[in-house]
């Protein structure tokens, strides 16, 4: 039923939703040629456009991790040892002379690639499960919803601390499956909800009555209407995830021998770094940590100003205020 143009689309999408084929005043303007939509919108907010850039920043350095990397991060040299930055050592070393630059750099790609995996797991667990309980309805949510209802329960962090502890192999794929399948409840329930509003609307009612498939109705006419909330939830366990995993590697639930944020920082505690002054194992791994995380909240509250027309007006409001006080005082 994608051919068919449903009337009142902007009252059948909620509110934290854009309805393709909606044209969003000022985007137009805003948009260049071949960009798609969704990004021209995101780069038209400030908060996303900064966050958009500097999450660029992060995935170059990690995709590029081997060129940028000046050392081998696992390299001992004791001649090195205990050195503050410096042009040789840009973020100093380590106790065991260990280069910290290159141990975050390289470090970006498994802390990235584990949230970012991790986030997509779950999103499409909760985008499958929360659609699947709303449009279904009967047993089928009543199972759905005391599953999630259990995850919801069930404190995460020491979920995830006793599963981490009883595995033997603590690899990166044992540590995106944990995060992926524990993550995913909050998210469902928030899903489910804005389907449940979606699910009797007109345009809805139109692709049944046309005999449409169910898988159709979902996929071409449910979930179109529900694509900035599936986005935001991406997001918002994209550096849920990249905290948590960080979180456990610094408690030593992690793989140790290999090169991610929260194992530098585990092994910077471990060795007392703080308490002999070598502040800097401590700082540069926790930045680009701090970093990551303000570049997704950026980009999810872009996400949430731009698909919700409340915030979208409030901001003009602000914007247009602030512009009329300015020029008041450039007046006077």
């Amino acid at each position: 039923m994608s051919q068919i143009q449903p009337a009142g689309l902007e009252e059948a999408a909620p509110s934290g939703a854009i309805p393709l084929g909606v044209q969003v005043p000022g985007a137009r303007r805003r948009r260049l040629p071949g960009m798609p939509l969704w990004l021209s919108l995101l780069l038209g907010n400030p908060k996303s456009r900064i966050g958009l850039l500097i999450l660029a920043g992060m995935l170059g350095v990690a995709t590029f991790a081997p060129l940028i990397a000046t050392h081998d991060p696992t390299a001992y040299s004791l001649i090195d040892a205990k050195q503050s930055p410096s042009w040789n050592h840009f973020f100093g070393t380590t106790d065991q002379g260990m280069d910290v630059f290159s141990q975050v750099v390289l470090g970006s790609r498994t802390s990235l690639f584990l949230g970012a995996a991790a986030a997509a797991l779950a999103t499409t667990l909760a985008a499958c499960l929360g659609i699947l309980a709303a449009y279904s309805g009967g047993w089928v949510d009543d199972v759905i919803n005391f599953a999630t209802n259990v995850f919801l329960v069930i404190p995460t962090i020491p979920l995830l601390i006793v599963a981490t502890a009883y595995l033997k192999n603590r690899g990166p794929t044992s540590m995106l499956l944990i995060l992926g399948l524990t993550l995913w409840a909050f998210e469902a329930r928030i899903l489910r909800a804005q389907a449940l509003t979606l699910r009797n609307r007109d345009f809805i009612m139109a692709a049944k009555v046309a005999g449409e498939p169910t898988w159709r109705i979902v996929v071409f006419e449910l979930m179109p209407n529900m694509v900035s909330r599936i986005a935001a939830a991406f997001v918002l366990v994209f550096y849920v995830s990249i905290l948590t995993a960080a979180g456990l590697e610094f408690l030593g639930l992690g793989d140790l021998s290999g090169q991610s944020w929260g194992v530098t920082l585990y092994w910077a505690q471990v060795n007392s770094t703080v308490l002999q002054g070598e502040w800097w194992c401590f700082l540069f791994p926790g930045l680009a940590l701090a970093l990551t995380v303000v570049a997704l909240v950026l980009i999810l509250a872009g996400i949430d100003e731009v698909s919700n027309p409340r915030l979208r007006k409030q901001n003009s409001q602000r914007a247009a205020l602030a512009g009329l006080v300015f020029g008041r005082r450039r007046a006077t």
